[in-house]
């Protein structure tokens, strides 16, 4: 199948790139699978698995300005940013790949990131996000009571980093914060800055647990699969799409800050191994593209998307 895969961001990402990192995993997913794959992108974009097309940004935002760039010979188009309608007359579908305002309609043809986030968008269309597990340091030695905790991502109260922090200062228990903004940190807590490539592997292979204190819905959530995918165990909450990442075996779910302090005693406790069989099962680029290679064809034989595949561990 010849996939025509559009994103309004350069790729590679520079520097953290959730969304960016989803597409480009995605694109080399699809082409390991046989697929063939072009990929329309701002100039500059460089991914090996695709023939490139640089569209300049400001024909990326309109399906009627992208359509030209579209091969003739394309199955199916794959946006990953809103689309009214389809480019011209090829077959589409796009990802939403954060929340959108309440009653806002979802674009046609909208595939969400998890079942919780297609749940509050009224939809049950959903692939779970997937990484390429050689990106991530797999760390098989069992984790130590003594190893440093880890919070990466943005430092925003929705984040819930402050839940790591206080845990931080009230155990004495090393903490190591990596984030796009420096915030003074004193004592046990070390701030390192925003990380990426090799070092953020090595944070997460190293880290006795990922600290993921979600205080909002998160669409996904790409930092707990990237933790699992090194060996790390994850203490994460109850919001957005968490509880379908993290089963007892990988991690812990918990409602208040002292229940995540209680939580923390034990999290060194789960095997390393446990966490990368898990991420691998559910959540790799191979996994992510087989199933949206499942909802390309529906579309195809169809014209609908078909609804998406819950992790067993999940309550129907």
């Amino acid at each position: 199948m010849h996939v025509v895969v559009a994103s309004h961001q350069p790729l590679p990402a520079k520097g953290y790139g959730g969304p960016q990192r989803v597409v480009v995993a995605l694109v080399r997913g699809l082409a390991a699978l046989g697929h063939r794959v072009t990929l329309l992108a701002p100039p500059g974009s460089r991914v090996p698995e695709a023939a490139v097309v640089a569209v300049p940004p400001r024909k990326l935002a309109d399906a009627a300005t992208l359509a030209p760039y579209v091969p003739r010979d394309a199955a199916i188009v794959h946006a990953h940013f809103p689309l009214r309608c389809a480019p011209g007359a090829f077959p589409f579908v796009q990802t939403i790949h954060r929340n959108l305002r309440a009653g806002t309609p979802p674009s046609p043809n909208s595939i969400f990131l998890s079942r919780d986030h297609a749940r509050r968008h009224k939809s049950d269309v959903f692939v779970h996000n997937g990484l390429d597990p050689a990106d991530y340091v797999f760390r098989r030695f069992p984790r130590r009571q003594s190893q440093y905790d880890l919070f990466l991502g943005k430092l925003h109260s929705a984040k819930g980093y402050h839940w790591a922090v206080e845990a931080a200062k009230r155990t004495g228990h090393r903490l190591i914060v990596a984030g796009g903004w420096r915030p003074s940190f004193t004592g046990s807590i070390k701030f390192v800055g925003e990380v990426d490539g090799a070092t953020k592997a090595a944070l997460l292979a190293r880290a006795r647990c990922l600290w993921n204190p979600a205080a909002w819905d998160e669409p996904f959530g790409l930092v707990t699969i990237e933790a699992l995918l090194s060996g790390t165990p994850v203490l994460g909450t109850h919001r957005g799409a968490l509880p379908e990442l993290i089963t007892p075996d990988v991690g812990t779910l918990c409602d208040t800050v002292d229940e995540m302090i209680a939580a923390a005693e034990s999290i060194h406790t789960r095997s390393p191994a446990a966490c990368r069989a898990h991420a691998e099962r559910f959540f790799t680029h191979m996994v992510m593209a087989e199933e949206y290679l499942r909802m390309y064809r529906h579309v195809l034989e169809t014209g609908v998307l078909p609804s998406g595949r819950p992790t067993p561990h999940v309550p129907a």
